[in-house]
């Protein structure tokens, strides 16, 4: 392929070479326990202590299997991911792999929906993490000036809807008097920032600026605190749950269920960013697959338990909160659990904003070592040995944002980019496959023959929407299920040719699937971020790419 063309590519070869010749490079010192505590510290962070009382709210109890349809298309993932970590060992994740299947344009795509997804991830977890520390504060009697615990749009909403005379949930009504309290700056521009989300997330990057060694130690730690409090709230919850909150069990139907998705997706995908420290693991071929099914396994078993018992303890109507672990135990009268896990919240949502500032500068580094990004980003501390510039720089990405902008806002956000690198992970395994470069892989997605399996799974699933009677509806509502029904038309006879492995394929429908549940503002802002990337990778990565200056 010419050395001009968009869609230049890797070979598993060039990346381990260059690899090689990167001096000075990371410290290799995780094993498959570090990478597992790595992968729930991602996992079980702000979706199990926040957004989880949103999800169970919009779908009832039943968001518990919207948990086990997710996690079961993050495995399918996930098995993606672990075989091309075992060919590729090397920082980067969805980004590097996409280079070796699909080009350098998808490559440079991925990546930058990665930087989207991690940034995003973060801003949540640094909200919610605000939100916990704040309310321990006030069990401990000591008063933090409203007007720094939030941002302006909210209070600014909920201040107007007051003015308006709306009735207010009490939520709102502490976001408007935040707004009245709040000190006029410039005009009538009120101060209202989230300062204790910016802190936290500029002290965590003074900690993974460091080195891995002491995020290691620091995120085990934590780990195990959070393991802790989450199975006393499963052993305690378990006695106070009354099955008639379980009924029904759907209030709002499939699309109560999947008007979650995002919360829920939201909550599983740091898995992925496990690959991201793969130049610091002692064994990556061995450990990185075994720590991705781990985790997943782990973390899907205790996010099905924490939703049927919070939604046992109360009926779901009333978790619409950012602390629903605390506050189900408050509406029981066990004000005392409510504090420890509002005081355990703050630690052990630290160790999510852990991961995913560790995994963010790593995927900088590996674009910038290609030659797309400016060689600043790739520079090791000679101490620390740490991506030490984009490291920084990924500090103040996360922090700034924060300090402005509400959690639901993020949470929407984060989704679509990280679905579009889940599906390019899958689809580069089937690519791999054809290439027959898998008989290399030291682990290897199993093999499921869908020559048949695939075309007969889309006739079942096509003939079943269309008996139900509302097809038609469906598709002029949610314009991307065309799209989504296409594709797997496509693929069906692709397989039924080239004998696709299942799995993968599965990984794909059904990352595409979760997809087209997400709103047009999700799309719009992601291509607008798109966008902002390829002008980035026109003016500056395509002239500079190693691959075009060899």
């Amino acid at each position: 392929m010419s050395k001009q063309s968009i869609f230049r590519k890797k070979t598993i070869g060039n990346v381990l070479s260059q690899h090689e010749d990167n001096h000075g490079g990371l410290r290799k010192i995780l094993g498959v326990r570090d990478l597992t505590s790595f992968g729930i510290a991602a996992i079980i962070g702000a979706g199990i202590f926040s957004t989880i009382g949103r999800a169970s709210f919009d779908g009832g109890p039943a968001v518990s299997l919207l948990f086990v349809f997710v996690s079961i298309a993050c495995v399918f993932t996930a098995l993606c991911y672990a075989q091309f970590a075992s060919m590729v060992p090397v920082s980067g994740s969805a980004y590097t792999y996409a280079y070796v299947s699909f080009g350098e344009i998808f490559a440079w795509i991925i990546g930058w929906a990665l930087i989207l997804e991690y940034a995003v991830s973060n801003m949540v977890v640094a909200i919610s993490w605000s939100e916990y520390f704040v309310g321990m504060l006030k069990g401990f009697g000591i008063s933090f000036p409203d007007y720094l615990t939030i941002d302006y749009g909210t209070a600014h909403q909920a201040y107007l809807a007051l003015m308006r005379g709306e009735k207010l949930n009490d939520t709102s009504t502490i976001a408007a008097q935040a707004y009245q309290h709040a000190p006029t700056l410039v005009g009538n521009i009120k101060l209202l920032i989230d300062l204790p989300a910016g802190v936290i997330t500029l002290m965590v990057t003074s900690l993974v600026y460091i080195g891995i060694k002491e995020s290691r130690a620091a995120s085990n730690m934590l780990v195990v605190l959070k393991l802790l409090v989450i199975g006393l709230v499963i052993i305690l919850g378990t006695f106070y749950i009354k099955p008639e909150n379980w009924s029904p069990f759907a209030p709002n139907g499939a699309e109560g269920v999947l008007g979650g998705v995002a919360s829920v997706f939201f909550a599983f995908i740091g898995f992925d960013s496990i690959s991201t420290t793969a130049e610091e693991c002692e064994n990556p071929q061995r450990d990185l697959p075994r720590a991705m099914i781990y985790c997943l396994i782990i973390c899907t078993i205790l996010y099905v338990l924490i939703t049927l018992v919070l939604t046992g303890m109360v009926n779901y109507t009333e978790l619409k909160v950012d602390d629903p672990l605390a506050y189900v135990f408050q509406k029981i009268g066990f004000d005392f659990i409510a504090g420890v896990i509002s005081v355990s919240a703050v630690v052990a949502i630290t160790s999510a904003l852990l991961v995913y500032q560790m995994g963010q500068p790593r995927i900088w580094m590996a674009m910038s070592r290609d030659g797309l990004l400016w060689k600043k980003f790739s520079e090791i501390h000679p101490q620390f040995k740490t991506p030490s510039f984009a490291t920084i720089m990924t500090g103040l990405v996360v922090a700034v944002p924060s300090l402005f902008l509400d959690m639901g806002f993020f949470v929407d956000l984060t989704s679509v980019g990280t679905f579009f690198a889940f599906i390019l992970v899958c689809g580069g395994i089937l690519y791999l496959d054809y290439q027959g470069l898998s008989k290399d892989a030291k682990f290897k997605v199993p093999y499921i023959n869908g020559k048949y399996i695939v075309g007969l799974l889309f006739t079942i699933a096509f003939i079943f929407s269309i008996s139900q009677g509302s097809f038609i509806e469906q598709l002029e509502e949610k314009k991307l299920l065309v799209v989504f029904w296409l594709i797997w038309l496509l693929i069906s006879v692709m397989a039924w040719k080239y004998n696709f492995s299942l799995l993968p394929v599965l990984g794909i429908l059904t990352n595409l699937y979760l997809m087209t549940e997400l709103g047009v503002s999700n799309w719009a802002i992601f291509f607008i971020w798109l966008l902002i990337g390829l002008a980035i990778y026109f003016t500056y990565g395509y002239r500079h790419s190693k691959l075009a200056n060899k």
